[in-house]
């Protein structure tokens, strides 16, 4: 899974804030990353050097191995809350997506036939 974090021209994109988000991201997301090549994220300040509330912006856009990219947001009070809130949402759409495949993969293979019917047949 190949991860790459954007920052807004009011965060200081630094190699300890990137190397930390990037070791959270591969973390959270490491049950289903043998389904995503690559997680892009943007990080943003929506009102620059005003402190206001819910002014940090994630945004991470995630690509499914056959199916087209999904993108999820969340704003929070501070980046590291964004980042989490963003990782939720994206969790639950790839599990619903997954979950999906399943389902479908599930529904094309026939029931097992129930023993007492097996009993009837012999």
């Amino acid at each position: 899974m190949n991860i790459q974090i954007n920052t807004g021209h009011n965060i200081q994109g630094n190699e300890a804030l990137i190397s930390k988000f990037s070791n959270i991201i591969e973390s959270s997301l490491s049950r289903v990353s043998d389904h995503i090549s690559k997680v892009e994220v943007h990080l943003k300040d929506e009102d620059g050097n005003k402190n206001g509330k819910n002014d940090k912006r994630c945004m991470i856009e995630a690509r499914l191995e056959g199916y087209k990219p999904i993108a999820v947001s969340d704003n929070a009070d501070n980046l590291n809350q964004a980042l989490d809130g963003a990782i939720e949402k994206l969790l639950r759409m790839v599990d619903g997506i997954l979950g999906r495949e399943v389902d479908k993969r599930n529904d094309s293979i026939e029931p097992p036939i129930p023993q007492h019917e097996l009993k009837e047949l012999s």
